[in-house]
């Protein structure tokens, strides 16, 4: 009434919605459609929605002696027999699980999601690292070796890792203990599998000595440890490794020359094609430059091969993301 009055008087519609804090299409809307609330939250009539008797009367009848045991599945196709229709399905779970009448009766346990590990971020060596253990068969079939590997995640070069005969706590304590070596080494983070010996008192007693944050995956969620595993498949899938090992000293040998090769001769795809060795101790930058220049001068040589494209330039990532949040 006070815009309509004001529009008498000359005002224009937008300038008197401005004053009583209301938007001119507002005022469109609620001359169409009538002054109601359309807010988000605001109370709102549900035509379908079922009334408070009949859901009142859906407990009861759940709870009558011979549907107790049954499911809504089972008691709706019954009730229709008898030429009674209360609710849907799905509507009359909604009412007993609204009434804390629904719970799980097996004797297993309940399943449950886990949560998704924390997101781990390294833009430089020694910030974050990620571990596991993988098997490395043995001539007598049924038996392994164990191979503890720890890799940098920033510049993915192995900076421990160990053979045994087991999977054992003490193992991962003394690995730890000699990578870390007495908290010279100020790891911020440490990501893991879910085993044992991943998760060990004693282990777990040094790294939260030495304020090392630690996370683990889920169960059956490789991803969730991907640049691990990654390096697990490149191990297993080097053209020297064997089908199996005759003893606990030649898979060490082999492993200390495949880690030997993997730091310094392998040139990693997810940093540039560089050796881990290289994007550790700062070399890649240089290496970048040296590729960036050759292929622009080939690219003012020939122009025509790339016609209006620019050509590839090597960029060294600052950062590195394991498990990233999606916003």
């Amino acid at each position: 009434m006070l815009i309509e009055e004001a529009h008498g008087n000359g005002a224009r519609y937008s300038k008197a919605c401005e004053v009583v804090g209301i938007s001119h299409r507002t005022l469109q809307r609620w001359k169409q459609c009538g002054l109601k609330d359309r807010r988000k939250g605001s109370q709102k009539t549900v035509v379908r929605k079922v009334p408070q008797e009949t859901r009142d009367e859906i407990i009861n009848v759940c709870n009558e002696p011979r549907f107790r045991d049954l499911t809504p599945y089972e008691i709706v196709p019954q009730l229709l027999e008898e030429g009674r229709y209360l609710a849907s399905e799905r509507t009359i779970y909604r009412i007993l699980r609204k009434a804390d009448q629904v719970h799980h009766r097996s004797e297993l346990r309940v399943g449950y999601r886990h949560a998704k590990p924390p997101e781990r971020k390294a833009t430089g060596p020694n910030q974050v690292y990620t571990w596991d253990i993988t098997y490395m068969g043995r001539t007598v079939r049924g038996l392994f070796y164990y191979a503890y590997v720890v890799k940098d995640l920033f510049d993915r070069s192995i900076v421990g890792w160990a053979v045994h005969e087991e999977e054992s706590e003490k193992h991962s304590r003394a690995l730890f203990a000699r990578i870390l070596n007495g908290g010279k080494v100020k790891l911020k983070a440490l990501h893991a599998d879910n085993g044992h010996p991943m998760k060990g008192d004693t282990l777990m007693a040094l790294l939260q000595k030495l304020n090392v944050a630690v996370s683990h995956s889920r169960p059956r969620t490789s991803n969730d440890n991907s640049f691990i595993e990654s390096l697990f498949k490149t191990m297993k899938y080097h053209v020297t490794y064997p089908n199996a090992f005759d003893t606990l000293e030649d898979a060490r040998s082999w492993m200390g020359d495949f880690v030997h090769w993997y730091n310094t001769e392998h040139l990693h795809s997810s940093i540039g094609y560089v050796t881990p060795h290289q994007m550790r101790h700062g070399q890649a930058e240089s290496i970048f430059e040296l590729r960036n220049e050759e292929i622009n001068q080939a690219r003012q040589l020939h122009p025509e091969r790339w016609g209006s494209r620019p050509a590839k330039q090597w960029i060294v990532n600052r950062e590195v993301v394991l498990n990233p949040d999606k916003k």
